[in-house]
């Protein structure tokens, strides 16, 4: 078991980073909240979580206990897998999650792209328990700077996570235009994700 991955970051994106450990890439995918916490750095060391399929081993990376084990309580959910696990993380700050379970807030789940009502019932039936007993963490607000490659981030991040180029493509070019002062990726992702949805 990988339990943590610590060396230079070779690549980085909205969905994914490859970071070099010990002469080794190592390709993680990564939610919009990890980028936010890694995007301004060149050397990270990053929780993770592998993934055993059939096919495939996917190693997954997390800047934060709370996220990977929010990860692994919403993959234990029957109908959530990983990759709906990071929509989710994408969509909405760990806390924000959190908080959403233990409360019962269905609405908040269901504006996530591939989560209707009976699987946003099932995710607080399954975890409201476990949620409860975790500590409650705090939503900051992560500054970045201004980057111009920022609809095409955002775009291959919408993509990546399973969205029509093309329609994505219409609600950044809409989002920019309207909403000049989005100066961060993960805050135009935040909102296209919403109208995608």
């Amino acid at each position: 078991m990988i339990a943590f991955v610590k060396g230079n970051i070779v690549e980085k994106h909205p969905t994914y980073v490859v970071v070099e450990a010990a002469g080794l890439g190592y390709h993680l995918h990564i939610s919009l909240f990890t980028y936010t916490k890694i995007e301004a750095l060149e050397e990270v060391k990053l929780l993770t979580h592998l993934h055993v399929k059939e096919d495939s081993h996917t190693l997954y990376g997390f800047a934060e206990e709370l996220e990977r084990k929010l990860f692994r309580y919403l993959i234990s959910v029957s109908g959530i897998g990983p990759s709906t696990a990071q929509v989710m993380l994408s969509s909405l700050h760990p806390e924000e999650i959190r908080l959403a379970i233990v409360n019962e807030n269905i609405d908040q789940f269901q504006r996530i792209k591939g989560i209707g009502k009976k699987t946003a019932q099932r995710i607080i039936l399954d975890l409201k328990d476990k949620m409860s007993k975790e500590p409650e963490g705090s939503v900051p607000d992560i500054s970045r700077p201004n980057n111009n490659t920022k609809k095409e981030e955002a775009l291959s991040a919408l993509v990546a996570l399973g969205f029509n180029r093309l329609q994505a493509q219409k609600v950044l070019n809409k989002l920019m235009q309207d909403q000049p002062e989005l100066e961060k990726v993960e805050d135009l992702i935040k909102i296209a994700l919403r109208y995608l949805s």
